[in-house]
């Protein structure tokens, strides 16, 4: 019963702090698809549509922030009302109430998985399918194979991209008015120069020509497409919002072409950590809101788990970057935050008990 009664508190306010949050974020969204209204054929209701999808991607990230604060305020509120007083009183000890929050949070974690993986990153491809082709004139897909995109009378394949944008062992398909294949070429490389023109390096074009088929090999040739990298960009989703099924396939799609993999891989055990990592917030939040009245308010005590959440995201973010730099194991970069924020939560459960 005592079980129940904290689920049913906690996870009402976590909800609430989810739902203000996901408007607030939606209300961002809103005002900076704003530029890009009328353009092509984005009108408001795609740009609403494109902000409602992106709305699951939010909610994956901000559900550990919203049970931290859900809890701070459940608890804070039940010890301004002398409710966590009598508990104590009536023999439960910090552990017992710690075990309590974190039973909440895992539904919360529960949560967090259902939402990454069955809902976030097939929402994020909608959004980004969407907008791109209400603001331009190209169909495009990620596969495992890499980027499909369709250029006029052209199909691009594209194996890989990388952060400044370099194209990277790339085909290309062109057709003819009859939808006749008249080439094909095989690039290497291919480097934006501006003005929707690309310079591809080591290429091999194949001519058809009636029944002919001629090869050349040039060291570099131009290539003139509507593509650009701004909707590389918009086209290619991050790591972070990949699931971890796309995720593993795709790190061995990146071994089998011995590339190099670490910033998956860190991803990958990112989003397997993540649950856990929003057990962790709420339980953290037991020390920060059983503090006696005069230490802090309920809104004060908010704003704390904002900070907190704040410093677990940009810990997250730093972590990844220096094991990314440094070379550490995967799952030590995105683990040690979950681990440090475990850490001063048992501290200040066990702070709390002695009390």
């Amino acid at each position: 019963m005592l079980f129940r009664y904290f689920a049913r508190e906690i996870l009402t306010t976590s909800a609430f702090v989810l739902a203000a949050l996901l408007a607030l974020f939606g209300f961002f969204d809103l005002i900076k698809e704003l530029d890009d209204l009328g353009r092509g054929n984005y009108r408001l209701t795609a740009m609403i549509a494109y902000v409602l999808l992106s709305l699951p991607s939010h909610a994956h990230v901000l559900m550990p922030a919203a049970g931290l604060i859900g809890t701070l305020f459940a608890l804070a509120r039940m010890s301004e009302q002398s409710e966590l007083t009598v508990m104590r009183s009536s023999g439960m000890s910090m552990n017992q109430l710690a075990l309590n929050v974190a039973g909440a949070g895992i539904v919360v974690a529960l949560a967090t998985t259902v939402v990454g993986e069955f809902v976030a990153p097939y929402a994020e491809d909608a959004a980004k399918s969407l907008r791109l082709k209400a603001t331009t004139s190209i169909v495009a897909r990620e596969f495992r194979s890499g980027f499909w995109v369709k250029d006029d009378r052209s199909f691009v394949n594209i194996q890989d991209v990388t952060a400044d944008t370099t194209l990277l062992n790339m085909k290309i398909y062109e057709f003819d008015a009859s939808y006749r294949l008249t080439a094909i070429s095989r690039a290497e490389k291919g480097i934006y120069e501006g003005r929707n023109r690309w310079s591809l390096a080591n290429v091999e074009l194949t001519r058809f020509e009636g029944e002919r088929a001629i090869l050349e090999r040039l060291p570099k040739a131009t290539w003139n497409s509507v593509l650009t990298p701004d909707i590389l960009s918009v086209l290619k989703i991050v790591p972070e919002r990949m699931s971890v099924m796309n995720l593993a396939s795709y790190i061995d799609h990146l071994r089998d072409n011995r590339q190099k993999t670490t910033r998956y891989e860190i991803a990958l055990w990112q989003k397997v950590l993540y649950p856990v990592a929003a057990i962790v917030m709420m339980v953290l939040a037991i020390p920060f809101a059983i503090q006696p009245q005069r230490a802090a308010g309920t809104g004060a005590k908010i704003v704390l788990g904002i900070l907190l959440g704040l410093g677990f995201h940009f810990a997250g973010r730093l972590f990844s970057h220096v094991g990314l730099l440094n070379d550490w194991p995967s799952m030590l970069s995105a683990g040690l935050p979950t681990a440090i924020f475990l850490a001063i939560a048992a501290a200040g459960i066990a702070q709390a008990e002695r009390r």
